[in-house]
């Protein structure tokens, strides 16, 4: 009798990719559960944009940006993706903090983009830095809006997130710098 041999296939590449976009929309959510209100501002706290930024980068800009796009897709339905401060669905991209969260797909691709290979740190940094700076202009352009106020959109929505976004800054150098290739080489 002759042994039977199991064929054991590897996903395929658009199963991978699909995959990946899938669980991207899925750590920005997670991310998004962790989040502190910050007293004097409409805007909390959360781990939301350093998965953005490894969203973005692991994937790079192409998978990023649709990783994140359907993420806003899910909270615009109402799935409970976004912070659990607010307005739910749909309102919630018109809120104080739709513009953070309208600039995440702009920035996953920036990250993604820049970010290149993971090969230098100075790149790395750069991408992440552009990401952040992203994510902040689309949230103070709505403030801004909301409040008729630059001034005041800063104070509310820059200030006191800088310490925060620094230490994600670091945090994201040091995951992604031995994580962008190997994850990108499957993709």
């Amino acid at each position: 009798m002759q042994a039977q041999t199991a064929v054991v296939s590897a996903p395929s590449l658009a199963g991978r990719r699909a995959l990946a976009v899938l669980l991207g929309a899925a750590l920005v959510a997670i991310a998004a559960q962790i989040a502190i209100p910050l007293p004097g501002t409409p805007v909390p706290m959360t781990l939301q944009p350093l998965a953005v930024l490894l969203v973005g980068a692991l994937l790079g800009p192409s998978l990023g940006a649709g990783s994140m796009i359907l993420y806003l897709a899910l909270g615009a339905a109402g799935l409970p993706v976004f912070t659990p401060y607010g307005l739910p669905g749909l309102a919630r991209l018109v809120g104080p903090t739709g513009g953070y969260l309208l600039a995440y797909p702009v920035a996953a691709f920036a990250v993604g983009k820049i970010a290149g290979d993971g090969r230098r740190v100075p790149r790395i940094a750069l991408a992440v830095a552009a990401g952040l700076v992203l994510i902040h202009l689309g949230g103070l352009a709505q403030l801004a809006i909301l409040t008729g106020s630059g001034s005041g959109a800063v104070r509310l929505g820059t200030l006191p997130f800088l310490a925060g976004d620094l230490a994600k800054l670091v945090i994201a150098v040091l995951l992604l710098r031995p994580t962008i290739r190997p994850v990108r080489t499957r993709l």
